[in-house]
């Protein structure tokens, strides 16, 4: 590699934003390396968009992820319909509609979160966004089982993109992490929504057919279509390449420029966020613990059924109704977020001590997810008897939403601001391993329950939620030093000073 590529690559690696904030700034220094270019024609500042664009792409960014975790839980309330339908007798093989969907979840973010930050983030989120709509519903017309067992890995893999992107694409746009950071929780907020509403689609519709629930999926996605095929692209190194590419065109594109454009490496794609996974204990922790809630989010769609149906022998539309309290936990959750974040800013402003410690900006939030899961899944355990109403068992997953979506909303952030333009390898990182979960641990369900029973299963859960719930905790105390020996973290920080 040449002096000048070298030059450039660290500009772009830092940040892809000047020391001011824009855009401008580095692809100047990064241009002059090599070659002088007019900027009068080049690239427009992601964070300098009108207020009305940059909710055009938050929305276009939950748009996306709304629907693919929409998705992922559809089948969950119709799996009498399509056992009927294909003659399916195995519980195992059931469970495979949702597995085989979050292996794509596996599969995607290895490939879309770093391609995206060579290929930019519109053709990756456009392109996934298509490919779900197709897949899902190309599931409504399977001729066999194992074709719509295909169908839905292949939606999977397209769904699985946004989970990835969308921090590096609202960090294209935010620069302020408080403004950035309800983004952030919103997004979350109405992308979690989706998987719980999902089982109860899925289970009053299947009445009509077991197609029912994957057209309505269809239907739910195509108004967002014009709203994703718009979306801007955001990410500058990505602009630079498009504004040195064009003077190339212009001019005859001498060697010289051609250095200007940064390089596709295929290995460093693919590899970087395993390799950030391994080697960044934030990252690795992080992991560990978001697997843990995610798993469990994904376990409920087949526990519910078990508890709610088997045991309390409730039909799969009014049994669908248990997943209410979850969404209520789900905007309850969003409200304590919007409420520490209006606190926080308010005492940084007049002044206080720990409010201008950056690592009380998210940390708190997560430290409050692991007694909320934990009362929650002791609750659902220990209240499930022929002689409680179902009604109770219901209530108690109110707080178990909470919980995660306060730990998400805590930790993603959180991973956002330590690693800024790393962020979207670094969040496939830690989507591969939750997803990796979330295939697992609901495919050992039906055994979990039937050696440990209703009420012991979701308290070894409950155990666990409990000891990892000190991670938050280890990064209040220690993650300052954490970050200072980590290469990564530190460039990203040395960059937003």
């Amino acid at each position: 590699m040449t002096a000048n590529e070298t030059r450039f690559d660290a500009d772009i690696e830092k940040r892809a934003t000047s020391p001011d904030g824009s855009v401008e700034g580095v692809l100047s220094s990064a241009s002059s390396a090599t070659l002088s270019l007019p900027y009068s024609e080049t690239v427009v500042d992601p964070t300098k968009f009108s207020k009305w664009r940059k909710i055009h792409v938050i929305v276009a960014g939950f748009t996306c992820t709304f629907n693919g975790n929409l998705g992922s839980s559809m089948p969950s309330g119709a799996l009498d319909a399509i056992a009927e339908h294909f003659n399916v007798t195995s519980h195992t093989q059931l469970v495979l509609l949702n597995s085989l969907y979050m292996v794509g979840y596996v599969i995607g973010p290895l490939v879309f979160a770093p391609l995206c930050e060579y290929i930019g983030r519109r053709p990756v989120l456009i392109g996934t966004f298509l490919g779900y709509v197709v897949f899902m519903l190309a599931c409504s017309g399977a001729p066999t089982y194992t074709v719509l067992l295909i169908f839905r890995l292949l939606c999977g893999v397209n769904a699985a993109a946004p989970t990835s992107i969308l921090g590096g694409l609202y960090s294209d746009i935010i620069d302020d992490p408080s403004v950035r950071g309800n983004a952030l929780a919103f997004y979350m907020t109405v992308t979690t929504v989706g998987p719980y509403i999902g089982p109860m689609i899925s289970g009053f519709s299947s009445s009509m057919g077991w197609r029912w629930p994957f057209w309505i999926a269809v239907m739910i996605a195509a108004p967002g279509l014009p709203i994703v095929l718009t979306l801007p692209e955001t990410y500058a190194p990505v602009l630079h390449n498009k504004m040195v590419r064009k003077q190339m065109k212009k001019n005859g594109g001498s060697l010289q420029e051609q250095q200007a454009l940064r390089p596709f490496d295929v290995r460093k794609i693919f590899l970087r966020p395993i390799t950030l996974l391994v080697t960044e204990p934030i990252v690795l922790a992080t992991s560990a613990y978001l697997t843990l809630a995610y798993s469990v989010v994904y376990l409920m769609f087949q526990a519910y059924p078990i508890i709610f149906q088997d045991f309390y022998g409730l039909n799969p539309g009014m049994a669908s109704l248990a997943y209410i309290p979850l969404c209520l936990g789900v905007l309850v959750a969003f409200a304590i977020f919007l409420f520490f974040t209006w606190y926080r800013d308010r005492q940084a402003k007049a002044g206080a001590a720990w409010a201008n410690n950056e690592k009380y900006r998210r940390l708190p939030l997560a430290c409050i997810a692991s007694p909320c899961m934990v009362i929650s899944l002791f609750w659902l355990g220990w209240t499930t008897w022929d002689s409680v109403p179902p009604i109770v068992p219901m209530i108690g997953g109110f707080l178990f939403p909470v919980g995660v979506q306060l730990l998400f909303m805590g930790m993603i952030n959180y991973l956002t601001d330590v690693y800024r333009q790393s962020s979207a390898s670094v969040h496939a990182a830690a989507s591969w391993t939750r997803s990796t979960g979330a295939i697992l641990l609901p495919l050992a369900a039906e055994s979990m329950y039937k050696n440990l029973g209703l009420h012991w299963a979701p308290s070894v859960l409950g155990f666990l939620a409990l000891f990892l719930g000190v991670i938050p905790f280890v990064f209040l105390k220690y993650g300052e030093k954490l970050i200072r020996s980590s290469k990564v973290a530190r460039e990203a920080l040395e960059t937003s000073k």
